[in-house]
């Protein structure tokens, strides 16, 4: 099943904006709304005015309804009466005389002359009840929506008066339409308006985010750390909601520093007890060596397992010298110290460095990638010989006996770049990460064939960070690259010049 896609979040900005426009919108249908109402009321309430007064010239054209009558029905509703009637009636008035559910109309043109509706114009007519009490009536076609009134007459005859509602429809139209283009234009105005403020008001809050950005950018892992940004105090005022987050962010901050401070405090007393601890542990480690190797060279007879345990100390002893080196070397590459720079061609580095190398492992298979022009950068020979030493070793003891490792060095761009590939077994991915740390092993999926203190690459990310250069690794079952990149030697300005 395809987990549902999550749905974009909005910014702050978007919807503040959105809300005040929402808000005025929903404001300006109900003012639009109430007014169009109002106005149509009102109108529709002076038509039936009208419609009134016409309903009482119609009945002094006619007579009054109801009342006895001194002609009989036919003279009363005589087209001569009829047309007496409608000579005292506006343009567009309506008058029809119905009887049952038939009527016959007729309607004032604008030149005053009575033209005779249709049938079925005049059938809405019939169905007016004769109360009193203005009705609304669809007469169809051209004529459109009148408003109507009846009076009965003796013998069931019903005079109906009518009074068109164009006029009324046409300006309650119209003044919608009003309503809808300046509702409009004034929501537009009032969204970018609104954009504006908010953009205006949320500036505090983008240097805010800005000086957050900024910490998060910095090297706080490791090394002396000067956490001296802080939220700008007028982007810090505790009476404003925007205020309150800068000083809650200073005030973070400030306890970050002091925590970093600390922390550095201790890593220095750390570091500074382990460079004396190895400075001091490498004299009575040489003397142990020295004895014992003295012992194990003299002429005594001695039993043989005094003889092993000799040995094993002799061992142990150097092997504990090669970790207070390493702990030491490290030390001082911490500090910054240790670290000289001459120019140096890699590329004989690295015939050096393999040539030793499958002296110490003759069952691997070694090979050289190199270009034909000399590859110079500006280091210590010794700790980047150090570094190759390192990364061979490596690809030697965590991969058996019969892998390829190749080591070439070319040129990209600004940087020299060496890099160390075998086709072993690879690295476990949750080594990766933290492969460049002290102390940091490989389990059984890369064998050994010695010991190892955990040390090596720790050394080589130092060396190639205090050269200013990069070291990664990429791994996989079959293919692991150590890449390595140092910024090449500036050119001699003296051959340039030749």
């Amino acid at each position: 099943m395809t987990p549902p896609t999550a749905r974009p979040r909005w910014s702050l900005r978007r919807r503040l904006v959105l809300a005040v426009v929402g808000l005025l919108a929903a404001v300006a249908i109900v003012i639009g709304a109430v007014s169009v109402v109002a106005l149509q009321s009102f109108l529709t309430g002076r038509l039936d005015q009208q419609l009134s007064q016409a309903n009482g010239r119609s009945q002094n054209g006619f007579g009054p309804p109801g009342g006895p009558t001194d002609d009989s029905t036919t003279q009363t509703f005589s087209n001569e009466r009829l047309r007496e009637t409608f000579g005292r009636q506006a343009p567009d008035t309506v008058i029809a005389i119905a009887t049952g559910s038939t009527a016959s109309a007729l309607r004032k043109d604008q030149s005053g002359t009575p033209q005779l509706l249709t049938a079925a114009q005049s059938k809405p007519l019939a169905n007016v009840p004769s109360t009193g009490v203005p009705t609304t009536v669809d007469l169809g076609g051209t004529l459109g929506s009148y408003r109507a009134v009846a009076v009965e007459y003796s013998g069931g005859v019903r005079v109906v008066t009518a009074l068109p509602l164009a006029e009324v429809t046409a300006t309650v139209l119209q003044l919608a339409l009003v309503i809808v283009i300046v509702t409009s234009l004034g929501l537009l105005v009032a969204a970018l308006l609104g954009a504006w403020i908010v953009r205006v008001a949320l500036r505090p809050l983008e240097r805010v985010v800005a000086t957050a950005t900024h910490v998060a950018e910095l090297p706080l892992d490791r090394g002396e750390v000067a956490l001296a940004v802080r939220v700008p105090e007028s982007d810090a005022d505790p009476r404003t909601e925007v205020g309150q987050v800068g000083a809650a962010i200073n005030q973070m901050l400030g306890h970050v520093a002091s925590a970093l401070t600390a922390r550095q405090a201790s890593e220095n007393k750390v570091r500074k007890f382990v460079a004396d601890a190895s400075h001091e542990l490498r004299t009575p480690l040489a003397s142990i060596r020295g004895y014992a190797e003295l012992t194990r060279r003299g002429n005594h007879d001695l039993p043989d397992d005094v003889v092993h345990s000799i040995g094993r100390v002799e061992s142990e002893a150097t092997r504990m010298t090669s970790l207070v080196e390493d702990l030491l070397l490290l030390a001082r590459l911490d500090e910054g110290r240790d670290l000289e720079s001459e120019p140096l061609d890699l590329s004989r580095l690295l015939i050096d460095a393999v040539s030793d190398a499958h002296a110490a492992g003759p069952d691997h298979e070694w090979s050289l990638d190199l270009p034909e022009e000399p590859v110079m950068v500006d280091g210590d020979t010794a700790r980047l010989h150090q570094v190759v030493t390192n990364l061979l070793a490596n690809a030697r003891v965590h991969t058996p006996a019969g892998t390829s490792v190749v080591v070439s060095v070319s040129v990209e761009g600004d940087s020299a770049v060496l890099t160390v590939a075998d086709d072993g077994p690879g690295i476990p991915s949750d080594l990766l990460p933290v492969l460049f740390e002290r102390f940091a092993r490989g389990d059984s999926s890369r064998s050994r064939a010695a010991g190892s203190t955990g040390l090596g690459l720790a050394i080589v990310s130092a060396v190639i960070e205090g050269h200013r250069g990069i070291v990664t690794v990429e791994s996989e079952p079959g293919r692991t690259v150590f890449r390595v990149e140092l910024p090449l030697a500036a050119p001699d300005l003296d051959e340039q010049a030749v």
